[in-house]
Formats: C-alpha cells, sequence, structure tokens
C-alpha cells in the first residue's frame, strides 16, 4: 500500500534533516520511507567549498527502527556534486548525512543505538531473541559488534589515581586497572602490570598528582618514572597484611617455642605435688555437634513453635482463628489445625526408625565391639549375609556410631586425666592473631599461651610489640613514632620487613597522614571478576569496564 506523503521528517522529530518525497510504501512484513536530504548546497568533503551542482543521484537503503512494531527501512536519495574549486582533487563527492548515518553504514545511527543498548541489556542469543519481537532484527555476532564499537565519552583529567592488578587468569597472566578515586570510576585497563606500561600511561596524562597503590616494586618504578612529582601512597590495608606476614615469617623459625608455650598453656594452672587421693571431677561429657542439615530442621522448628506460641496469645486474648491467621500471615486452616492439635508440627514421619539396616543392627553391634570400624569392610560382611543396600547406608551409620562412643584414652595416660585440649601449638597464622590481636578477647588458655611465648622468646616478644604499635599507627594515621619504631625494627627480628618499609618510607608516611587508599580500587576489581566470570570466557579484554563503557554482564558474544 502507498501513501503520498510530503512532509520534513526533522518537523515530526523522525530524522534530521531530511524530509520525505512522495510517498510511505507499507506491507505486512515493513515499511519503507523514501526521502532525501532538505539542504541547497552541501560543502565538499575534500576542501570545504561549499556547492550547488548536482552530478547525480543514487538510493541509499538503511535500517531504522520499528514503526508500529514493524521493520522500518529508509530509502535515501543521496546527490552528488560537483566540486566548484579546480584545485581540489576531489572532483564528485556525495553528500555526507550527519545525524543519520555514518558513511557506508547500512543501519542508522539510532538504530545501532537502540541495538547496542538491548546488547548490553540481555546480550548475544537473548538479545537477538529480543529484538526481533521488538521489529529490529540483528544477529547475535552483529549484536556483539555493535557492543564493542561502542563509543568512550571523555574522560575528566584525573587527579588521584588508585592502582591495582587484575588477574587474567589466576596465577599466570595480569592486568592493571586505573580508577580515579575522586569520581569512583574506573579510567583504563592495562594489559599487563609492567613498570614501562604504567610509565607510559601516566606520562600520557600529565593531570595524575596523587598515586595510591599497593607495595609492588613495579608500581612503584613505573609512578617513579611516569609521574616522577606524583605523591605515591601506600594502601593501609596491604601494609597491615605485610606486617601480619613479617611476624609470621618470624614465628615460622620459633617451632620449638610455639610447642613449649602450648604444653605450658595447657598444663594445670596448679604447681606440681602430690597427687591427692580426693577423685578428680569428671569431665562433662560434651555435646555432639549438630550437623548442619539438623541445626537448619532445629532452626525451623523454632520459628514454628515460636508462630505456635504467638497463635496460642492472641486466642488467649479473645482474637478469632481468622483474625490470628491475619496477624501471623499464615492460612487459617493451619492455625485452626495448630489449636486443636495443642503443638507446632514437628514433621517427623512415622516410619523415620525404621530403615534395611534394622535386621542387621544386632549384627554390626557384635562387630563394632570387636574392633572393626570399617565401613566398607563391615557393607562387605553384610552383603554376604544378604544385605541388599549401598555402601552410604553402613557408612552414615558407623559415623553416628562412631559419634556416640567416649573418645579413646591416650596410650600410657589410662591413670590419668585427659585434658580436654591437646597441647598442639597453634599454627604461626594463629598464633599472630593471638600476639596482635586484643587481649581482653582471648581465652584464658590462649592468654596463657601469649604469656608463656612472650617469656620463652624475647626476640617473639619485642617483635610482637613493634607489630602491635605499627598497627597502631596505621590504624590511627599516626605519623609521629614512625621514626623511632622504625629505628627499633631494623634492629630487631623484623629488620627485612623493616628494610621494605625504609625503601618505600615516602609512600608509607603518606599513608600515615593521607586520606586516600585502595578500597575503591579493590571493590572494582571485585566487579570485574564477577564480570568475567559471568561472561564464561566468551568475551575478550575490550569488553572489560572502561570510561563511558555500560560492560554487560553476560557473555556477549554466546549469550
Amino acid at each position: 500500500m502507498v501513501v503520498p506523503l510530503n512532509i520534513s521528517l526533522s518537523s515530526i522529530g523522525f530524522l534530521p534533516n531530511l524530509q520525505v518525497l512522495d510517498q510511505i510504501d507499507h506491507s505486512f512484513y515493513r515499511i519503507t520511507v523514501r526521502a532525501q536530504p532538505a539542504a541547497a548546497s552541501v560543502s565538499c568533503t575534500g576542501c570545504g567549498t561549499p556547492s550547488r551542482r548536482v552530478h547525480g543521484a543514487y538510493w541509499r537503503s538503511l535500517g531504522d527502527v520499528a514503526c508500529f512494531g514493524r521493520p522500518t527501512v529508509l530509502l535515501i536519495r543521496v546527490r552528488r556534486f560537483r566540486c566548484s574549486n579546480a584545485t581540489c582533487p576531489r572532483r564528485t563527492f556525495a553528500e555526507p548525512l550527519p545525524g543519520v548515518a555514518r558513511p557506508r553504514a547500512r543501519q542508522t545511527d539510532r538504530l545501532r543505538a537502540v541495538h547496542r543498548t538491548i546488547g548490553l541489556a540481555l546480550g548475544g542469543n537473548p538479545g537477538s531473541r529480543h529484538a526481533r519481537a521488538m521489529g529490529v532484527p540483528i544477529s547475535r555476532t552483529t549484536l556483539g559488534h555493535r557492543v564493542r564499537v561502542g563509543i568512550a565519552m571523555a574522560v575528566a583529567p584525573v587527579t588521584v589515581l588508585g592502582v591495582d592488578d587484575w588477574a587474567w587468569r589466576k596465577g599466570h597472566r595480569y592486568g592493571t586497572i586505573l580508577c580515579d578515586l575522586e569520581r569512583r570510576r574506573v579510567i583504563d585497563l592495562l594489559p599487563d602490570r609492567s613498570a614501562d606500561t604504567l610509565a607510559t600511561w601516566l606520562a600520557a596524562h600529565p593531570s595524575v598528582t596523587v598515586v595510591v597503590r599497593d607495595r609492588a616494586g613495579a608500581y612503584a618504578e613505573g609512578t617513579a618514572r611516569g609521574a616522577p612529582d606524583a605523591l605515591q601512597i601506600t594502601d593501609r590495608w596491604h601494609l597491615l597484611r605485610n606486617a601480619s606476614d613479617a611476624l609470621r615469617s618470624v614465628l615460622e623459625h620459633h617451632h620449638r617455642d610455639l610447642r613449649a608455650a602450648a604444653r605450658m598453656a595447657s598444663a594445670p594452672s596448679e604447681p606440681p605435688g602430690e597427687m591427692s587421693e580426693a577423685p578428680q571431677p569428671v569431665a562433662a561429657e560434651p555435646e555432639r555437634r549438630l550437623r548442619s542439615t539438623e541445626r537448619r530442621a532445629q532452626a525451623a522448628q523454632e520459628r514454628r513453635d515460636a508462630r505456635y506460641a504467638e497463635a496460642v496469645r492472641l486466642r488467649d486474648q479473645g482474637l478469632s482463628t481468622r483474625a490470628v491467621a491475619r496477624s501471623l500471615g499464615v492460612e487459617r486452616k493451619t492455625v485452626r489445625r495448630w489449636l486443636r492439635a495443642g503443638h507446632a508440627p514437628t514433621w517427623q514421619h512415622a516410619d523415620r526408625g525404621t530403615s534395611i539396616l534394622n535386621p542387621y543392627h544386632g549384627y554390626l553391634e557384635d562387630r563394632w565391639q570387636a574392633g572393626c570400624r570399617n565401613a566398607a569392610a563391615l557393607w562387605r560382611e553384610l552383603q554376604e549375609r544378604g544385605f541388599p543396600g549401598q555402601y552410604s547406608v553402613v557408612r552414615d551409620w558407623g559415623t553416628r556410631r562412631r559419634r556416640q562412643d567416649p573418645p579413646a584414652e591416650p596410650r600410657g595416660t589410662s591413670d590419668k586425666p585427659v585434658s580436654a585440649k591437646q597441647s598442639e601449638p597453634p599454627t604461626p597464622r594463629r598464633a599472630v592473631q593471638l600476639l596482635a590481636g586484643d587481649p581482653d578477647r582471648l581465652t584464658d588458655e590462649d592468654r596463657r599461651f601469649v604469656q608463656a611465648l612472650r617469656e620463652r622468646s624475647p626476640s617473639i616478644a619485642t617483635a610482637a610489640d613493634l607489630i602491635t604499635r605499627f598497627c597502631e599507627m596505621v590504624k590511627g594515621k599516626v605519623p609521629d613514632p614512625f621514626d623511632g619504631w622504625l629505628r627499633e625494627a631494623e634492629v630487631s627480628a623484623l629488620s627485612p620487613f623493616a628494610a621494605g618499609i625504609r625503601r618505600d618510607e615516602d609512600a608509607v608516611r603518606a599513608a600515615l597522614s593521607e586520606p586516600w587508599s585502595s578500597g575503591q580500587v579493590e571493590g572494582q576489581v571485585n566487579r570485574l571478576k564477577a564480570i568475567k566470570r559471568a561472561m564464561y570466557g566468551r568475551a575478550g579484554f575490550e569488553l572489560e569496564p572502561r570510561p563511558g563503557f555500560e560492560t554487560p554482564r553476560w557473555a556477549c558474544s554466546g549469550g
């Protein structure tokens, strides 16, 4: 069907600088709009000289946004002009379509923008299906191209820059993420974490005056070369982590002291003397540790009991069953059934105690008492007696049976009371937590362990005191005691850590006085990890977060 029409498309907000020639063709499948540019003269694309001399014309077909749910094709009569400048090497030129389409494009700019928005929101295959339903069909591959060629917005000059690494493949290949800490956004991604790459980037951005980084030597060197006048700040969290690692490395060379302190802490508090004839108090049997499913069932039962108690309280106040149900947010029949039963449901099946293992319980108990504790061996013996169940049934029975047995006494100590805790020393990491943590939160045994370790090894006591003071300086951002602390640390067991602090002294001093940290950068790295995992490896470096580029959360090339 052909509808004659002659109006300006810009007057109805359709497309700028275009007017419909004579008709709009629409069929069941698509709508075709014929138009031409409205300008009387066009500047030469070679020299810029305006020209009115029309050399010829041709039709250009462009896909456009859908109209009434149908695909729309825009047929534009593009004119070719002769250049009036005799010195111009371009004799003829076609008039451009600014604001309508790019040169040699097959779709209008606004349709490309619609496709890019769909691609960013949904991805490849889902986006292709959604675009087809909207009347702007596109393949998943082309949809991925639309996302990749998105135009990035101009980035404002960066003053405070956060630098950290991110993993292309953990343990094998890493890149560098750059963030504007003032605007809280990602600025750029670098393909590696070398000093040369960072120095090149900083040299191209002279507005950077503050660089916040971890204690990696490559970033320190790259910042010094690319922005020598910028203030470098070491992240405070990394300083605390490095301090903890330094104390742990000291403890890793004192395993003998750790074991001795653990034995002293687990020994009885009273001095050894003559054995008392009074009987020793029997320690209470420890409560059995519930499994995760049992804990969830117990918590659900407690919630049902609390709801039943509330229903009884509301009924005693004179409320009707309907009002009680409405107050509790449950069905009226449920409340009535609970009140009639006199308790909340326990959801225990009547046959919960039956098992295909019941006929063999006597044999299993005899073998268990005889010393056979191997579930696989017991299962094979039961199979010979006709047991039809699987190995997991016997294994679960053995697990439950083992929990019922009291703990075995250590060899050679049958006449001595067994300590509730073994005298195994804590790991170096745990020992760091005990030495550098809050003493008020320690148990009595942990407090005895810390005291015994400090008394046995003065070097550990000195290192622990230095680390505690260093953490207080960093957390409180107090730079005054730094010089004295550094001199003491250089002559202690923490000398390797102090040497690293001395090499990065200016950045550490800035961390104790400046407010900036790389916490925002760590958050952006975490977001980048989530995006990479959501892409399932189907997207490349060009689809990572960039300035002005809304990164998709799916696999663009696969959907």
